[in-house]
């Protein structure tokens, strides 16, 4: 679905919008002193940021296979770019919370765009090609606060600035990228094999034949809604779990990233060691991207994260031991990199049939970041700080069953030969 240039611009995207979501936070001096605003308010900016992200995310998949997705990708591309421009010069407040929710809106068709187009778009590689395209985002995500640091968070406008107009020339790479995909069914998994049969299999229900023959059309019917009816039950379920799953990795995702400069320093680490340790955490999760993006080639993406669920849970509990918290963290940052991208591909062959279903996933992987801040505040009020590590590792074997709970759902049958 891509050719290289278009492939690079995707690439490119990611950093603009991992760098774009993580400007926010190092700006909020600056923009607490221009506008007058509580921290809780400046706050708000972010938390504008992500709702638009949701819509964004919504309303790319509503348009969807009727739209191009050059269009698509463009009118997000332009709707990032005007949001930011609008944030950097808003004269007051609520403006730039509107701003603010229009760059959002192209975030989230961006992020949500590229990956759905991703997951399906290079066949076998399409595993491996997410964890380098997702990998981009956290390059983004370390650069934007680099440069905050480099300028000053005095000079925030100018850097929005810069970064819509960065948005404009990607335009042109949009040429290359196909309008047409090819059904995830056609697609091959891991082995090279094309995954024909990737739909759950459910046990066909012996149905009676007590109707008349005059009404046996009626009979068929019932009984083909009949044998139908537990495909379906399993398809809810199965989407129910891939949602679980991706908001509470996310939880731990953005736990870790908040809490661990306070938890490593309440266990006796001095605040700059925790700070780097937490950069250190991050950068784990965009090397970890790109290092799984081999491995992916030769393991399925069920292997990929049941190995990745389980060595987080390892990790948040060698947490618990404060002489080796700032390197468990990192390993948590390593392991937990690989399960948003290769999930993707993983859900589009459990169900193709449920378009809808990567929309959902995304947009609860957005969800699940802004709830876990509240609820993990309110547990580690009741527990302390340093029970950190214990929360988040139960949180993490939560992920692990419900891995494994997916690895058996949606296990693959294939004809013999």
């Amino acid at each position: 679905m891509f050719t290289a240039a278009a492939t690079v611009a995707s690439c490119a995207g990611f950093v603009l919008i991992g760098a774009l979501q993580a400007l926010y936070g190092p700006s909020i001096p600056s923009l607490r002193e221009e506008f007058g605003l509580s921290p809780s308010a400046a706050g708000l900016g972010l938390s504008a940021h992500f709702v638009g992200g949701v819509a964004g995310v919504l309303l790319f998949d509503r348009r969807y296979g009727r739209t191009s997705n050059r269009r698509i990708l463009g009118a997000s591309y332009l709707l990032m770019a005007a949001g930011a421009a609008g944030f950097a010069l808003a004269p007051q407040w609520p403006a730039a919370l509107v701003a603010a929710f229009v760059a959002g809106l192209g975030f989230g068709g961006i992020d949500y765009g590229l990956n759905q187009l991703f997951s399906i778009g290079f066949g076998h590689r399409s595993t491996a090609m997410l964890n380098i395209l997702n990998a981009h985002f956290g390059i983004g995500a370390i650069l934007g606060p680099a440069l905050v640091g480099v300028v000053g968070s005095e000079h925030y406008p100018a850097l929005f600035l810069a970064f819509a107009l960065a948005n404009l020339p990607l335009l042109l790479c949009l040429r290359g990228v196909r309008d047409h995909a090819p059904h995830p069914t056609d697609q091959p998994g891991p082995d090279g094999h094309a995954d024909t049969k990737v739909d759950f299999v459910p046990v066909p229900v012996p149905v009676p034949d007590p109707l008349p023959r005059f009404d046996a059309d009626a009979h068929a019917t019932n009984a083909d809604a009949v044998r139908r009816a537990p495909a379906h039950a399993a398809l809810r379920s199965v989407l129910a779990v891939f949602v679980a799953l991706y908001v509470l990795h996310v939880g731990i995702e953005a736990g870790v990233g908040g809490w661990e400069p306070t938890h490593l320093e309440t266990v006796g680490h001095g605040a700059g060691a925790a700070a780097t340790a937490t950069s250190v955490y991050w950068l784990m999760m965009t090397v970890g991207r790109f290092l799984v993006a081999p491995v992916a080639l030769r393991f399925s993406a069920p292997a990929i994260i049941t190995v990745s669920c389980a060595g987080m849970t390892a990790c948040l509990l060698l947490a618990r031991v404060p002489d080796l918290a700032p390197y468990a963290y990192a390993g948590v940052g390593l392991f937990i990199a690989p399960i948003f991208p290769t999930g993707l591909p993983w859900l589009n062959r459990a169900a193709p049939r449920a378009r809808r279903a990567g929309a959902v996933v995304i947009a609860a992987s957005m969800l699940g970041g802004v709830v876990a801040g509240p609820a993990l505040g309110r547990a580690i009020e009741w527990s302390g700080v340093r029970a950190v590590p214990l929360i988040l590792a139960a949180v993490s074997a939560v992920c692990l069953a419900a891995t494994l709970w997916l690895t058996r759902a949606t296990r693959t049958h294939r004809p013999s030969a």
